[in-house]
């Protein structure tokens, strides 16, 4: 084998090496922006998705206060509170 073709090889391996650089570059940048799409989507989904948890828990405190669990209990239940006679305290 002369010079000449030694530096023929060595020029189509640094050839072929920068090429095949090129083309992994270019498929981790692809990589690279498709898991960012799917980031941005994911954090437009945990956004909404606290939006959503924000308004049950409003109406889970809406469904169980006070005053409301009182109106059931005396128009569904007929319940009323005991007369201050009626209450027995229990000691142990």
């Amino acid at each position: 084998m002369n010079e000449r073709q030694r530096i023929l090889i060595v020029i189509t391996l640094l050839f072929s090496l920068v090429l095949a650089s090129a083309v992994l570059l270019i498929y981790s940048k692809h990589q690279s922006r498709k898991l960012f799409v799917e980031v941005q989507q994911l954090k437009h989904e945990v956004d909404a998705l606290n939006t959503e948890w924000s308004q049950l828990q409003l109406e889970q405190s809406a469904w169980s206060g006070h005053g409301r669990i009182e109106r059931v209990a005396r128009k569904q239940l007929s319940m009323v509170m005991p007369e201050s006679g009626d209450v027995v305290f229990v000691k142990q």
